[in-house]
């Protein structure tokens, strides 16, 4: 049994688009017309056509919504119902279709035989590597449901972590947008109706004055021509980061800026320990653990830090000594690793340790937070300052001409 995406009609000649399972397009063409419907176009949903090209702007179930179903498949679990109909009662209970078609794509793959976790593999984008090695663990105990709810803690701590860090940042980046415009304004449009009155001034004019005048006749003339080059220069960029050599460079060197670094350091020191940690509770061998733990730091020095020690602990080292040696990770880190290898008790310390991070990076944003904004109220005070100085100082030559 298959699951196949359908858009028909219904008999008012509205269009209805859901999901329906059958062993063949042409059994669900009779359940739909069994049911009143007149069948349009009926799709397989299974792996192979949900990435498609024909997919490809196709939506993905985003953080919370997979930590929503995760819970609810482990609820499930627990109550002794068959995976392949806790997978179907999950699609039911969801109103989301990109949701429901995935559920049950996966649940054909499983009544074909295949274990859940070779069903996530058709969803690479959807189930990350460390999300469908973990499934694969807990099916081999026969502990699935413990290890989906472990999933889901971690599914939603992480995406928990993105939005306070992105909410924390929003703020000063509005800032900084809002008094770029005012500036902008100030120059283009406030400054030349006020400085016109100079230029019939037989008198020369301050300097700060004939370069306020000169900046404002620049914006005023190149400005759009200056927006889409530092636009174009943007998006180059952005273009040069994706290539490995320059996105490794530009990584090194936000570790080297003060106060950054230490963000980025901690950040994918608490990925990394969470991701460990529920590798390790799901007894998943070190090695796997921490290759796919590797796969989830952003900063790409860190992560080549980390599958070199990698290399290390599969020649003998501890994981305390492999992780000592990339030297990006902070000393409370690697000493709760050394507690947890000798006590036997590393996926607690590794979560502890995690825990311990996140606080530390809320700390930071924190911190960099409350330096942005008087940082950016004295730039601005400072501009004003300019402006207005460069306004009155020919009012008060005027003034003493006149005296």
């Amino acid at each position: 049994m298959d699951a196949f995406e359908y858009v028909a009609l219904d008999p008012s000649g509205k269009e209805k688009r859901g999901v329906l399972e059958g062993d063949s397009p042409r059994q669900v063409r009779q359940q739909l017309r069994e049911s009143g419907l007149t069948p349009l176009s009926i799709d397989s949903a299974s792996g192979t056509a949900t990435q498609s090209k024909s997919k490809l702007f196709q939506r993905q179930i985003n953080a919370m919504e997979l930590a929503l179903i995760t819970r609810q498949m482990a609820t499930l679990l627990r109550s002794g119902l068959p995976l392949e109909h806790v997978l179907k009662t999950t699609a039911q209970q969801t109103d989301k279709r990109h949701v429901e078609r995935t559920l049950l794509a996966v649940r054909a793959k499983v009544l074909e035989g295949r274990t859940l976790a070779d069903g996530l593999k058709d969803f690479p984008k959807t189930f990350p590597e460390v999300y469908i090695q973990t499934v694969s663990s807990g099916e081999e105990s026969g502990h699935l449901e413990v290890v989906l709810e472990r999933l889901a803690d971690y599914t939603e701590q992480r995406q928990q972590m993105r939005q306070k860090t992105i909410f924390a940042l929003f703020y000063p980046a509005l800032l900084t947008i809002v008094s770029l415009l005012i500036v902008g304004g100030l120059l283009t449009y406030i400054v030349p109706q006020v400085t016109r009155v100079f230029e019939s001034m037989s008198a020369e004019l301050p300097w700060i004055t004939q370069a306020l005048m000169s900046t404002s006749d620049t914006l005023r003339s190149y400005g759009v021509p200056i927006f889409v080059t530092l636009l174009a220069l943007g998006l180059f960029f952005s273009y040069l980061l994706k290539k490995p050599g320059p996105k490794r460079w530009w990584h090194r060197t936000l570790l080297r800026i003060p106060l950054v670094g230490r963000l980025v350091r901690t950040a994918n020191a608490a990925r990394f320990s969470r991701t460990l940690s529920i590798m390790a509770a799901s007894s998943v061998p070190i090695l796997d653990s921490m290759r796919i733990a590797s796969q989830v730091l952003t900063n790409l020095p860190m992560r080549s830090a980390v599958e070199e020690a990698t290399l290390r602990v599969r020649e003998g080292a501890s994981l305390y000594q492999a992780l000592d040696k990339t030297g990006y990770f902070p000393p409370m880190t690697l000493s709760l690793l050394a507690s947890g290898e000798s006590s036997g008790n590393l996926e607690g310390m590794l979560e502890r340790s995690a825990d311990i991070q996140e606080r530390e990076i809320e700390t930071l944003v924190s911190t960099i937070q409350g330096l942005f904004e008087p940082i950016l109220i004295l730039v601005m005070g400072g501009i004003v300052l300019v402006i207005v100085l460069a306004i009155l100082l020919p009012i008060f030559d005027l003034n003493q001409l006149v005296a």
